[in-house]
């Protein structure tokens, strides 16, 4: 259990990133979603004690992390959004250097290594420089990565960026597999993946959590209220558009009402996707 209580975190320049951030995160895959400018990745860097918050609580089995970060770090896997690496060292080195720096048990380096590989789909091009790599292999080195040391707590930040449509099913796989035994905080913009994929998410917009819960109880707010139609129609009674996009090029509607919009629409079940938009749609208009 990680619980976080009472984080503020304010930048240089004023911005209030974080702000009273409380959140209770079970074992299992948590989901983190909210627009760009939320705080996501401000928390992922707080909760990683890559930066330190200017107050609050961060408990993580017993450990108080802003007073022992030490303790953290050898027991977290990251995996930042953007992150670089030495343009000449070849993947298998590269994974042996910070295996090194985890303090990865001698005698286990090589093993975990060519696991690691196999599990990624590098196993073919560990000599080659990651420098070399393509925006997908090299996401998929910077999960290997994070995996070294088989850590407690894993964090990671938009991990699909780059992945084709193969390589993300693997990788989705591989995240259930490990969430069975640890912490998996995911943050990423694809709505879908944190609801197939996470039990636990927290909504955060604007610094703020709006709310968190498990998947189920998030969207039950809107069940019963979420129609989709073809036509946009003229909005009374507080009914919302939430969303509008297209299959094979015709469009389609969901809407937030208590009752039938129009003739044409069909009432169908919610999902995360709703809740995301009725929120961001509230807080534009609070």
């Amino acid at each position: 259990m990680l619980t976080i209580t009472n984080i503020n975190k304010k930048y240089a320049d004023g911005t209030h990133a974080l702000n009273n951030v409380s959140l209770r995160l079970p074992s299992g895959m948590i989901g983190l979603l909210g627009p760009n400018g939320a705080g996501k990745s401000s928390l992922m860097r707080t909760l990683a004690c890559l930066q330190t918050p200017d107050d609050g609580e961060m408990i993580f089995d017993g450990i108080d992390l802003r007073k022992h970060p030490d303790e953290l770090r050898k027991i977290l896997g990251y995996l930042p959004q953007y992150f670089g690496v030495y343009p000449h060292m070849s993947c298998q080195a590269l994974l042996e250097h910070m295996a090194i720096l985890k303090g990865v048990d001698k005698n286990q380096r090589a093993e975990q290594i060519s696991s690691l590989l196999a599990l990624t789909n590098l196993t073919d091009v560990a000599h080659k420089k990651v420098a070399t790599f393509s925006g997908g292999m090299r996401q998929r080195f910077g999960i290997a990565q994070a995996l070294l040391g088989n850590p407690k707590i894993i964090i990671m930040d938009e991990p699909t960026a780059g992945l084709d449509p193969v390589e993300r099913e693997r990788l989705h796989s591989l995240l259930v597999a490990i969430s069975k035994e640890k912490l998996v905080i995911l943050s990423t913009h694809i709505v879908e993946d944190i609801e197939n994929l996470c039990h636990h998410v927290a909504l955060l917009l604007k610094g703020e959590v709006i709310d968190s819960a498990d998947v189920k109880t998030l969207i039950s707010p809107l069940d019963g209220c979420i129609w989709q139609t073809h036509t946009e129609p003229q909005l009374e009674n507080g009914a919302k558009l939430l969303s509008k996009s297209y299959r094979f090029g015709q469009p389609s509607l969901r809407i937030y009402s208590k009752t039938q919009p129009t003739k044409e629409a069909v009432l169908v079940e919610a999902t995360l996707q709703d809740r995301y938009f009725f929120e961001l749609l509230v807080k534009e208009q609070s």
